[in-house]
């Protein structure tokens, strides 16, 4: 009962305060929303009656006041089965009418938004019309202003036309009075026309001679100016021709030079050979067999020059540097002793070609003609420290290249270097170019079979390079695979490298 009350109280408050605050228009129409005030109060009457049901009445106090007053409320106890259908019917009644007077409420709020929103439309029109009535006196403004500029074109069109007749006018009557001083002006302008042009026809001619002149001036300073150039021309050509000459005269001195040394080292080994078979002569220290042709030359023209040469054997200097008794076997024209001697390392060379030996005695190197069998036997047991011998093995006898390993190795000292260049068997290139070009090639030397002869007389550590690839000198081959390339054409020559252990 007491939640009933208190909701029954906070209804009433709520009405109250709506009723207080009656709206009268929707939205400032002129609808007039219904005034809900009585049918509240009402209500609230209702609620007080129903509130009132099964309450007793006060009295004053006293003893029968009390007694009273108890048998009231057992009485309205006994009563309340009666009567509690009687109160939820009211109760339920005036739930309605709550539910009425909300329904009540919300239409007039939905009037009072409906009205707000025919206000805000009928704004928007008001404004709309208002804009479209300012645009229309604009555009009505601006046509009057364009009709009174054309009318205005329009009279200043005419005027000129009026101007132009009045012109036409004039012209046409002062066109009899101007013609006879026209006629008059026109013969003497002709008159001066004609002296004008005879003035620059006398102009014209002094001109052209003048420019006649100055050119035949220009065309003879050109001519004297282009005779001095060719005597200048055919000067520094006649010394280029004598500078030329000078260089040719210096090349045929410097072959005619070569040949005498040629035949000076051919007479040279004649009178030695005849000197050898004469009875009682020592045995000669070169090999019998001879050449019926002169080898320095093909050497020059089949190997390469001495620049080439010493280039390519610069690579074994750091090999024999800081040694300090080297010998070169078939040092040929002394390319290795020349890089030797710049790099301060004591060495000396035999050949057994005497134009070769005559021509490191040219130079200065220490060179001596002799057959390498015989001069290695002749050296004592590790009195060397480095041998180098490139482009020789390839020229003995399979059956005597053992024999030439084992002597070089005996006379190497512990630790001595040893460096063998040749012609490289692995590249089938070598056998299509140079190899057999040389007739005093015997076979080639596999790597593999001088590296079995190396450490078989103790040189040890051994290492392989190879030379100059065939690819360089042969650009089609860059079209085979690398692979392939490098096992059957790689270095045209290898040089192979060990020490004395």
């Amino acid at each position: 009962m007491e939640s009933a009350e208190l909701i029954a109280i906070l209804r009433d408050v709520r009405d109250r305060v709506r009723a207080s605050n009656p709206e009268t228009a929707a939205g400032g129409t002129d609808i007039a929303l219904p005034d809900l005030t009585g049918l509240v109060h009402a209500r609230d009457a209702a609620l007080g009656k129903v509130a009132s049901i099964g309450t007793v009445n006060p009295r004053a106090g006293g003893p029968l006041n009390s007694l009273v007053q108890a048998w009231k409320r057992l009485l309205a106890r006994v009563l309340d089965w009666h009567v509690r259908e009687q109160v939820e019917f009211n109760r339920k009644a005036i739930a309605c009418v709550d539910a009425a007077i909300e329904a009540l409420n919300q239409s007039n709020r939905a009037l009072v938004e409906f009205g707000n929103r025919l206000a805000a439309e009928r704004g928007q029109r008001e404004e709309l019309e208002k804009g479209e009535q300012i645009r229309r006196e604009e555009l009505e403004k601006r046509l009057h202003e364009q009709i009174g500029a054309e009318r205005a074109r329009v009279e200043e069109l005419e005027k000129r036309e009026r101007d132009k007749s009045q012109e036409l006018s004039d012209i046409r009557d002062h066109w009899v009075q101007w013609r006879g001083g026209w006629e008059q002006k026109l013969a003497t302008n002709e008159m001066q026309f004609l002296r004008s042009v005879a003035d620059l026809d006398g102009a014209f001619q002094y001109r052209l001679t003048l420019m006649d002149t100055n050119y035949r001036e220009a065309v003879r300073s050109q001519h004297n100016e282009f005779t001095v150039r060719l005597d200048q021309r055919g000067m520094e050509i006649q010394k280029r021709l004598w500078a030329d000459l000078e260089r040719v005269r210096a090349e045929f001195d410097k072959l005619i030079h070569t040949e005498l040394r040629l035949i000076r080292q051919r007479t040279g080994a004649a009178f030695q050979s005849l000197a050898a078979s004469e009875p009682g002569a020592a045995a000669p220290s070169q090999p019998a067999a001879s050449l019926a042709f002169d080898y320095a030359r093909f050497a020059e023209a089949f190997r390469g020059s001495e620049e080439r040469v010493r280039a390519g054997q610069r690579i074994y200097v750091p090999d024999f540097k800081g040694r300090g008794n080297v010998l070169d076997i078939g040092c040929g024209r002394g390319e290795f002793l020349e890089l030797m001697r710049e790099a301060g390392v004591p060495a000396r060379g035999i050949d057994s070609s005497l134009e070769s030996i005559a021509l490191c005695h040219e130079k200065g190197l220490p060179a001596e003609a002799a057959d390498l069998f015989d001069y290695l036997r002749g050296l004592g047991e590790g009195e060397l420290d480095g041998i180098f011998c490139a482009q020789v093995v390839e020229h003995l006898p399979p059956e005597r290249l053992p024999e030439m390993i084992r002597l070089a190795a005996s006379r190497l000292e512990r630790n001595g270097v040893i460096v063998i260049e040749t012609p490289n068997p692995d590249c089938l290139a070598i056998f299509a170019t140079y190899f057999y070009l040389d007739p005093t090639h015997a076979r080639p030397v596999p790597e593999k079979l001088l590296a079995f002869y190396l450490s078989e007389f103790g040189i040890g550590n051994l290492e392989v390079r190879r030379l100059e690839q065939a690819v360089d000198s042969m650009p089609s081959l860059a079209e085979l695979p690398n692979e392939f390339r490098q096992a059957f054409f790689g270095g045209l020559d290898y040089a192979i490298i060990g020490k004395k252990v």
